[in-house]
């Protein structure tokens, strides 16, 4: 049996007025959603600089965005994979994700000094619906 893959989330359902990129936002399989990097961005997808901090919230309430408008959740998130600009931010970025995720844990894979210099953080996931 094949699955039909969707594409559940609109620009204007995660918040977004226009997705600026090439790449959708969220791709549903069966029950899992594949959601897109998000980083510190605002409606128009241009980068909102901050802080370390800054970024990562935003980011993560532009992935919860993300994950709403398509049925789930950060409590339904079964994988994380992060990207972190600069390795020092390593022990922030582990005290702010304890904020948004509780255990039992996402599995997660954290890559550093792999950003631009726009970016100090990057998230995508896999969720289940």
């Amino acid at each position: 049996m094949s699955e039909s893959i969707q594409y559940p989330v609109s620009p204007a359902a995660a918040g977004w007025k226009d997705v600026p990129l090439p790449f959708s936002l969220a791709t549903r399989v069966g029950n899992l959603l594949f959601v897109s990097g998000q980083a510190s961005t605002d409606e128009n997808g241009k980068i909102v600089a901050g802080t370390f901090e800054e970024e990562f919230r935003r980011s993560l309430e532009n992935m919860r965005n993300v994950l709403k408008a398509a049925g789930s959740d950060l409590d339904k998130v079964v994988q994380v994979r992060s990207y972190i600009r600069d390795a020092a931010n390593v022990k922030l970025y582990n005290e702010l994700y304890r904020e948004y995720f509780s255990e039992p844990l996402p599995a997660r894979t954290t890559l550093t000094n792999c950003l631009p210099e726009a970016l100090h953080f990057e998230i995508e996931c896999i969720a289940v619906i």
